[in-house]
């Protein structure tokens, strides 16, 4: 009952208030964005780099 009575409050907030400030879906896609793209740049050079280790060391 006070999960019920919690989520109608919280439903009648959101009502009365439609912008809570909660973080949009386009900042969501441009952070999942930006990381992967991170994330495949530094595997890219990490992968290089481990594929050139050897004749890199005698530079």
């Amino acid at each position: 009952m006070r999960l019920t009575a919690r989520v109608q409050a919280g439903l009648k907030e959101a009502a009365r208030r439609p912008d809570r400030g909660d973080i949009s879906t386009t900042t969501v896609i441009i952070w999942v964005a930006a990381v992967t793209g991170a994330v495949l740049i530094a595997g890219t050079i990490a992968i290089v780099i481990a594929k050139y280790n050897s004749k890199l060391s005698g530079l």
